[in-house]
Parts: C-alpha cells; structure tokens; sequence
C-alpha cells in the first residue's frame, strides 16, 4: 500500500498526506487506505499557515531534504514534494515509522 501513496518526480517524491492539526505531539499515524494517503499528526493549528510550517519542519526532520507542500495548502489532504531523493528511499525511511 505504501508504493500506492508515494510517486516519483524530476524533482523527488511526491508524497500524499492527509492531516490532523492541533495534535498532542507530530507523528506519522499510518496510512488512510480509503483515501491512500499518509496519515499524519502535528501539532500546530490549521491557522495561518502554523500546521503547513509545522508539517515541512517534521518532513525536514525525517528525510533530511528539501520539502515543499505543492498541494492542498487550505486542505487537510495535501501532496508534499521531497527533494533530490529516490522514491525506495522514501519508501525505506517511511516503514520505520509505520
């Protein structure tokens, strides 16, 4: 299921997520399978642009790469964009934290 949520660009991976704001602590939850979208939690509000820092600051964090939402920046659903890597590299990083 993971392969179904990640695709690659000419400029890295695109990742589907979707996002609940406003959580306890920042953390990848799993994987929506009705929506085949990464199922994430942060910790910022869905307000003025703080869960959209707060999601590239936690994506920075994990693959150690330029991140950059290209999506759904007034939606929970959003599509991020992971620079200069591999998608089976995503895919690597991604299974420790599932």
């Amino acid at each position: 299921m993971i392969e179904k949520i990640i695709k690659e660009s000419r400029e890295g991976v695109l990742i589907d997520i979707d996002v609940q704001a406003n959580a306890k602590k920042n953390e990848i939850v799993g994987i929506n399978e009705w929506r085949k979208r990464l199922s994430i939690k942060i910790k910022a509000p869905a307000t003025e642009g703080k869960a959209n820092k707060e999601i590239i600051k936690f994506f920075k964090e994990i693959f150690k790469k330029d991140v950059e939402i290209v999506s759904g920046k007034l939606n929970p659903q959003k599509t991020v964009l992971i620079g200069d890597i591999k998608k089976d590299e995503v895919i690597e990083i991604l299974k420790r934290y599932l």
